[in-house]
């Protein structure tokens, strides 16, 4: 479904990226974990074309791409199979839920309005916001502004949903609710690339964990063999200072 080859990225003389490369099969939950400043975010910005990687080659689907050289019509057509949400939800404060799912298929799409806002409602059932389809941003809250940007994003039906952190904006009382939403659309066999702190979603979720450091792929597998039985020293060091001391939990 989406195979990425040695992604680069530097911002003036700091390298974020140094060579990446990642590989994601359809029905896949993929969890990338890692300090801050590892390259997480940025990853996953590029895989959107919402950055331009200096170096890189990937394949969507059918579609086989230079990563820096890749023209408006082609990065149109990757942004047909893709989704993003944000770590702080990017909704449009003059729209109501509604309205902001539905944008992106009335607009991008080019679907009648009619059969946008069907969908729209769908979705938004889906992230159990049945009851706010008229409601603003500003009178939702946190976890509720997010399962509106997680609904926006399950309407446009894409290949792959990318995660970028999506509960860290929250207060902690508000984060079960958008993961409750995110494990149940991954139950559904939709392939999401997730970056996220949240170990516990990694582990009963995800199929395979990425832990990166410093612009590299430190070490990858099951989440199995990354909380229980970490190779590489690094990992072990990071696993130990945000697991609990006791985490038979994880295995």
């Amino acid at each position: 479904m989406l195979e990425i080859t040695n992604i680069h990225k530097s911002f003036g003389e700091n390298e974020i990226l140094k060579g990446v490369d990642l590989k994601i099969d359809k029905g896949d939950v993929v969890v990338i974990l890692g300090p801050s400043g590892s390259g997480k975010t940025t990853l996953l910005r590029c895989i959107n074309f919402l950055e331009k990687a200096d170096q890189g080659h990937a394949v969507f689907g059918d579609i086989d791409v230079s990563l820096r050289t890749a023209s408006k019509k082609v990065i149109h057509g990757i942004r047909q199979k893709i989704a993003f949400v944000f770590q702080n939800y990017n909704l449009f404060t003059n729209k109501t839920a509604l309205e902001n799912v539905t944008e992106g298929l009335v607009i991008g799409r080019k679907i009648a309005k009619a059969e946008a806002y069907e969908i729209g409602k769908k979705a938004l059932d889906k992230v159990g916001l049945s009851e706010k389809y008229d409601a603003y941003p500003s009178e939702l809250s946190g976890g509720q502004q997010q399962r509106v940007g997680i609904a926006r994003a399950v309407a446009l039906n894409p290949d792959i949903i990318l995660f970028d952190e999506p509960t860290s904006a929250l207060d902690p009382e508000l984060v079960g609710e958008v993961l409750t939403v995110m494990k149940q659309i991954a139950k559904e066999g939709t392939t999401m690339l997730v970056v996220t702190h949240e170990m516990s979603f990694a582990k009963d979720v995800a199929n395979k964990v990425i832990f990166m450091d410093a612009g590299v792929i430190v070490e990858e597998g099951s989440p199995k063999e990354i909380f229980v039985n970490p190779k590489e020293e690094r990992t072990k060091k990071f696993l130990k200072r945000v697991l609990p001391e006791d985490y038979i939990f994880y295995i």
